[in-house]
């Protein structure tokens, strides 16, 4: 196997943070492009010659021609979804054909009682907060993702994508499935009629007709693609401090979604990763619940808001925003293993007389620390500890080059990189492929 055929992308916040647009830059130069985790929580938004496509399953590559696109076995994934992108790319002129769309058969799939196990936890969760209790609601999307990978580790009550192809495996195991979610969901108060195997099973299956041209061994085809020399690249979904193991517990989503997960969610070693390119916001922002050291919650906060159009690509609730928290940056990149970052929404910060970076924490005894903490009870604790610096009052969406770019804007993105430990290869100005720096000469977007 050639080992140095692929590179990753990975966001270094909680997520947001413009990997797509990333994904479709670097594609051009890669020949398969892999997703490793998450589902439909996710949402990668991507804008080229002025058209935007929302994208929550299909990887970002495929857009780019002539570029395969892998959903990996770590990935949870909706049928209806998937296919609701497929049709909605097909109606703007995209083909996705199976020769550039291949779906793990170990991949497991999100169905219906998921989401409605979903929503009806975070209800109960929530309303014992109401009551006094402590508020255990994560915030989740209510996209069904958590329960599905539980049944994934639960074992005996998972489904896959390779069973939807068989409606007799299918329904002998909806029958016993349907009759302890259905349990579940009354004993969580969820007020709907009983599930019924057979029409899941007869609805699941023709799905799972559709997609059958996809459906396929996806280890094989990337340990393949490596074999021959193809350039691979990792797409993640979500982001470092929302991983399962290493991000602010439990405000997390239910995968490794750090450079972590790549193996397990693929099937290939991470030996054959030779590139980790790390996607940093200018600025913080975070969906749902869980702490926030740099929340701004007075004017600042809302200008980046409205300036950075701060809301949900999958949910359309609004982000919470705030100043870069440099000190959970490095601590992402260091778990990443990053070997250069992008700064994305760079643009956004026009106009701010001042900007704030967070570069160390106040922890409650009063000493510093420049150490992230990756827990949710003691993260909420700290104080941010602040450097300011200049801003720019010149709008930089049109500028090309980094000399175009204000003294100041240079001289924050040189502050990034300096704290992290990181070059900052790409500097993101508008949302379009065109509004893109390349900051160093070894620029490989």
């Amino acid at each position: 196997m050639n080992r140095s055929t692929a590179t990753a992308v990975v966001g270094l916040q909680w997520g947001d943070e413009g990997k797509g647009k990333v994904v479709d830059l670097l594609a051009a130069s890669h020949d398969v492009i892999a997703r490793y985790n998450g589902g439909a929580n996710a949402g990668h938004t991507v804008v080229v010659e002025g058209e935007r496509y929302a994208l929550h399953l299909l990887p970002s590559g495929i857009l780019s021609e002539d570029k395969m696109c892998v959903i990996g076995n770590g990935v949870v994934v909706d049928p209806r979804q998937l296919l609701v992108e497929i049709d909605a790319l097909a109606e703007r002129g995209i083909t996705v054909d199976a020769r550039r769309l291949l779906v793990s058969d170990r991949a497991h799939v999100v169905m219906p009682y998921h989401k409605e196990h979903d929503a009806a936890l975070e209800t109960a969760l929530a309303g014992a907060a109401d009551q006094g209790d402590e508020n255990l609601s994560i915030g989740t999307t209510r996209r069904g993702i958590g329960p599905t990978y539980a049944d994934k580790v639960h074992r005996s009550l998972a489904i896959r994508m390779g069973d939807l192809l068989d409606e007799q495996v299918l329904r002998r195991r909806l029958d016993i499935v349907c009759a302890i979610r259905g349990r579940e969901l009354e004993a969580l108060g969820v007020d709907l009629p009983p599930l019924d195997p057979e029409a899941l099973a007869t609805e699941y299956h023709t799905l799972g007709q559709r997609l059958a041209p996809h459906i396929t061994d996806t280890v094989y085809a990337l340990h393949d693609a490596a074999a021959e020399g193809r350039r691979i690249l990792f797409e993640g979904a979500n982001a470092c401090l929302l991983d399962i193991d290493h991000g602010t517990f439990p405000y997390v989503t239910s995968s490794n979604c750090s450079t972590l997960g790549i193996p397990s969610g693929t099937g290939l070693p991470g030996t054959v990763i030779s590139d980790v390119v790390g996607i940093v916001k200018a600025y913080g922002t975070r969906v749902g619940e869980g702490p926030f050291p740099t929340e701004d919650l007075g004017e600042a906060g809302e200008r980046i808001r409205e300036r950075g159009h701060e809301y949900g690509t999958t949910t359309g609730r609004p982000r919470r925003c705030g100043w870069l928290d440099l000190v959970a940056v490095k601590y992402s990149a260091m778990v990443c293993g990053c070997t250069s970052l992008a700064v994305m929404l760079l643009d956004v910060l026009s106009g701010f007389e001042s900007l704030q970076l967070c570069t160390a924490y106040r922890l409650p005894d009063g000493t510093v620390s420049d150490r992230f903490i990756p827990d949710a009870r003691r993260l909420a604790q700290v104080q941010p500890v602040w450097e300011t610096m200049d801003g720019w009052a010149a709008e930089i969406d049109g500028m090309t080059t980094m000399d175009a770019l204000p003294a100041e804007a240079r001289a924050y993105l040189d502050r990034i990189a300096g704290y992290v430990g990181c070059p900052v290869e790409i500097a993101s100005v508008g949302p379009d492929r065109k509004q893109t720096i390349r900051c160093t000469e070894a620029a490989t977007l």
